[in-house]
């Protein structure tokens, strides 16, 4: 007798344990789990490549301080700090080297054809 209630009371522990895991699984399935589950993942992604950017951005600023001490270029103190003095265009030098080997200048009006 105590046999069979023994073995009732498992059978039907059994079941209530498979059947709530089967809920909990069905529950999980349906699409608004789904699209919850897809949004979370979404959101946690976008925080782990905000954290990449900020990362990045840091690593950036501080080889381009490197560079910069490497270069000797610092900051002149009349300029708001986030602009950085840099050395006159190239394109001056190459003029002047163009002055001491002259070259006939071409215009060109895009309007002449016309």
């Amino acid at each position: 007798m105590f046999r069979r209630a023994f073995w009732f009371t498992a059978g039907a522990a059994a079941g209530v344990w498979a059947t709530t895991k089967v809920n909990r699984r069905l529950k999980q399935l349906t699409p608004e789990s789904l699209a919850a589950q897809a949004a979370d993942k979404a959101v946690e992604a976008g925080h782990r490549l905000k954290d990449f950017a900020l990362d990045v951005r840091a690593g950036m600023t501080q080889r381009e301080d490197e560079l910069n001490d490497a270069l000797g270029l610092h900051q002149d103190p009349d300029r708001p700090d986030n602009v950085t003095a840099l050395p006159g265009p190239r394109r001056l030098r190459a003029i002047e080297n163009d002055q001491t080997n002259p070259r006939p200048k071409l215009s060109y009006n895009r309007n002449e054809d016309h």
